[in-house]
């Protein structure tokens, strides 16, 4: 995701704008069925539908449409919450806006499943993850490019100090590369991960599961603040809206989708970070997990996520770019190993190194002995040796020279 955006009046019609901020409020996401009577005859006709409310003759809403909606289609609070986001220097990006991110978002319609969470704690029984109506936003970053040059890192709220270590640090280097920093803003891991990319002037995106208007956890408003400025803060909930456990599970596939990758710190058995990695996985993004102590509670997700053949274990930064790259680009080379003087010598002149004393010295007949080697040839393995600074003589008796 781009890191800057100028600012700009928005390129979509006003009364498109209206319908997509009261049909965000009207289903508690996701909602299909709404995304797809949306798609299929337009958000100004959908919200028009939608208020009246009909469920027979000319109009009717499709069934799934009227159940999604009957709880708050009398809620029409459109203009107010655009004139709230407007106020706060937010704008609403809608699929009809250039900025919508059409290419990271599509997979959420055809992803299997729950979202492939089945089994995992809060998951909702075979319900389909759905395309957000639109993307209440604050913060220069823009959604254009997303998935690309942007990592997802997420993880448990109780981190360890391991976690966040790793958090803080790979986020820092993941910005100072390029990378734009994606997590969810929560304690933890997401806090850490948002925190090392901005204290390197990096890029970051906080995706909310509560109305943009709101801090959650509230420790976290200066936190906000700051990637208001630098970055982008974004939710599909509308303002007002209060966190809410399922709340957190449902966005956790924006974060999966908005990323090329998701790294996965630190995480329980069962957790929300194992969902948004399931997700990622679904959408045939990249799913990376750091290995732990095989003895911490905190790691156990992440382990068992490593079993997946889909899944990379990574050990550093570098490895999370090579992961998140085009093929054939952000190679990350092995680390070199650490040089030795004794590099190099072939395994004869090594075993005259290893015999020379460090204290007293020996004759070169002794020496010879003591290593194994011709007699013949010693006196050019001594040579080398002396001429690496690895030997030196004393009365025609040798010894390591020290340092």
């Amino acid at each position: 995701m781009s890191a800057v955006a100028p600012e700009r009046a928005s390129a979509v019609a006003r009364e498109v704008l209206l319908a997509r901020a009261y049909l965000s409020r009207v289903a508690e996401p996701p909602a299909p069925a709404l995304a797809a009577y949306v798609d299929d005859v337009g958000p100004v006709v959908a919200a028009r539908h939608v208020r009246a409310g009909t469920t027979s003759g000319p109009g009717a809403l499709p069934p799934g449409v009227a159940a999604e909606t009957a709880a708050r289609r009398d809620t029409d609070r459109a203009g107010s919450d655009l004139a709230l986001l407007a106020n706060r220097g937010g704008r609403l990006v809608v699929p009809e806006d250039p900025e919508w991110p059409a290419a990271a978002l599509a997979g959420l319609g055809v992803v299997a499943g729950a979202d492939g969470a089945d089994g995992l704690e809060g998951a909702p029984a075979r319900e389909g993850p759905a395309v957000p109506l639109a993307l209440w936003a604050r913060g220069p970053g823009r959604l254009d490019d997303a998935p690309r040059g942007a990592v997802a890192m997420v993880g448990a709220r109780a981190a360890t100090d391991y976690g966040l270590w790793v958090a803080r640090d790979w986020a820092a280097d993941l910005a100072d590369r390029g990378l734009t920093v994606v997590s969810g803003a929560a304690l933890g891991i997401d806090g850490a991960a948002h925190r090392g990319a901005l204290a390197v002037g990096g890029s970051t995106v906080a995706v909310l599961a509560c109305g943009i208007d709101r801090a959650y956890p509230p420790s976290h408003a200066t936190l906000l603040d700051h990637v208001v400025r630098r970055g982008l803060v974004v939710t599909e909930y509308p303002p007002g809206t209060t966190p809410a456990r399922h709340r957190f599970l449902v966005r956790n596939r924006l974060i999966a989708a908005l990323t090329a990758g998701t790294l996965v710190v630190e995480a329980a058995a069962r957790s929300g970070a194992m969902r948004t990695a399931l997700v990622a996985s679904g959408l045939g993004r990249a799913v990376m997990i750091v290995p732990g102590p095989v003895t911490s509670a905190q790691s156990l997700g992440c382990h068992e996520l490593a079993r997946r053949p889909e899944v990379s274990t990574v050990g550093r930064a570098a490895h999370v770019v090579e992961e998140v790259s085009r093929v054939g680009d952000g190679y990350a080379p092995p680390p070199g190993s650490p040089s030795r003087p004794t590099d190099g010598l072939d395994p004869a002149a090594m075993r005259v190194y290893d015999a020379l004393p460090l204290q007293t010295a020996r004759t070169a007949v002794r020496l010879a002995h003591d290593a194994g080697v011709d007699p013949a040839g010693l006196a050019t393995h001594l040579s080398e040796l002396e001429a690496r600074g690895l030997a030196e003589t004393d009365g025609g008796r040798w010894r390591r020279r020290p340092g």
